[in-house]
């Protein structure tokens, strides 16, 4: 009997989430797009896979946002890293979950990436299953799907989806079974509309997670399908051999999903990888976007405006660029002069609170600039350490009056954001290794 589904809110979103199992470790599937909790049940195969999970873990299955039976939104407004993040926080909180393995699916894989390297904390272990730190090719990633399959991706998705489409690719050990092909179809339509799985399908084309693997310190586990046609098998190689620690699993079989075909050595790794948790590993080390700021021409404007206007204009600053933080989720961590260090967990926050802030300051009479950067960070009680502080200083030395400017890696994670970027060409930072490439915000 398919287990109860319940709603966890965050802000005005609804996020429909079931709990199955009782195991003593807690497991957050983090899946596919298109996924539908309810129609996961559906299938015998893949309720027995689910009902394997639950008889060693507390399994929690959740819709992100504008897919399955979780609140619609407007395109644009839920395909980020950011956002997907936020749901898991709000589903692990309705189940008071204070740490859980993230078992990450193909592109849910990659959120998976990005929580574990930010909120360690809440991450006691990582399953990547058939997933990849960047779906299309690049000329240090020749695996990824060419740019021309990738645009046939699309095409299919727009004239096919809900349709049962791409069955040979995604599972090719069920062409012929016609139950199958009705179910998946069905899985399809419950799960994502077309216009939703395009948009979510061109935010992942964008992302590149490889900056994010070397910071990952949780136990995790790669098992990737050795002939799947869907996520070539190099993709998993290739996580295990950058995330510290990582060990794979290469899987015999064709099927990119996880229950189809034979399902037990993946279900026989997980279990035997959950039992071997101890917990979220103890670290002061964590994924963080920095973001600083400070006034242009700070030295003339306070001789031209004398010590009191200029205190209260500083004052003023300081309470607004408070109030954005506060309402992009950002943590203020130093004010020294007239400028601001902030550090955010979600990328496209940090952002889009650099940009608000640069516009509203100008009713102030004063110009900012602002640098970011997206890197390991140890978190100090006087403040943070670690190479990605000083990148972020330089980044923002780099910038012109008025100008947010961001690093390559800042850029990569915003896929999906609406954010536009004009690339400022490569930069040789002070005191910091090889050369950045930096984009300027539109």
């Amino acid at each position: 009997m398919p287990p109860e589904t319940r709603y966890a809110k965050t802000g005005d979103i609804h996020i429909a989430y079931q709990v199955f199992g009782d195991g003593p470790i807690d497991i957050v599937l983090a899946t596919e797009f298109w996924h539908s909790i309810e129609a996961q049940w559906d299938l015998p195969e893949l309720a027995r896979f689910l009902e394997r999970l639950g008889s060693f873990a507390r399994a929690i299955s959740f819709d992100q946002r504008g897919s399955g039976i979780s609140d619609p939104v407007a395109l644009g407004e839920h395909n980020t890293l950011d956002v997907w993040m936020e749901d898991i926080d709000v589903v692990m909180d309705a189940v008071g979950s204070e740490a859980a393995v993230l078992y990450g699916i193909g592109g849910g894989g990659t959120m998976s990436l990005l929580y574990a390297a930010t909120r360690p904390q809440r991450v006691s272990g990582l399953v990547l299953v058939n997933s990849f730190a960047r779906l299309v090719r690049a000329p240090d990633y020749p695996w990824g799907r060419a740019p021309e399959l990738e645009e046939e991706v699309l095409d299919v998705m727009r004239a096919g989806w809900g349709r049962g489409v791409f069955l040979d690719l995604i599972a090719p050990s069920r062409v012929g079974d016609e139950d199958f092909r009705k179910w998946w179809a069905r899985y399809q339509r419950i799960g994502a509309s077309p216009g939703t799985v395009l948009a979510m399908r061109k935010m992942l084309a964008q992302i590149d997670v490889r900056d994010v693997l070397p910071s990952i310190h949780v136990p995790t586990l790669v098992l990737h399908r050795a002939e799947t046609p869907w996520n070539r098998v190099e993709h998993g190689r290739y996580l295990a051999d950058h995330i510290p620690g990582a060990k794979l699993v290469e899987v015999p079989g064709v099927d990119h999903l996880s229950f189809a075909d034979d399902a037990e050595p993946i279900l026989r790794e997980t279990e035997r990888f959950v039992a071997g948790i101890a917990g979220p590993p103890k670290s002061d080390r964590q994924l963080s976007t920095v973001l600083f700021t400070d006034i242009v021409r700070s030295t003339e404007l306070a001789a031209e405006l004398g010590d009191r206007r200029w205190s209260e204009v500083l004052g003023e600053q300081r309470a607004l660029v408070r109030r954005e933080l506060a309402r992009f989720q950002g943590r203020e961590v130093d004010t020294a002069g007239d400028g601001f260090l902030a550090t955010f967990d979600g990328p496209a926050r940090a952002v889009q609170c650099a940009c608000v802030v640069r516009d509203a300051v100008r009713e102030l009479g004063i110009e900012i600039r602002a640098g970011l950067h997206t890197g390991e960070v140890e978190v100090l009680r006087e403040g943070l350490a670690g190479v990605a502080v000083h990148i972020g200083q330089r980044v923002l030395a780099s910038a012109e009056p008025g100008e947010v400017l961001v690093s390559s890696t800042v850029k990569d994670l915003t896929a999906g954001s609406g954010l536009e970027f004009e690339d400022r060409g490569l930069h040789a930072l002070k005191g910091v290794p090889d050369e950045w490439r930096l984009f300027a915000v539109l």
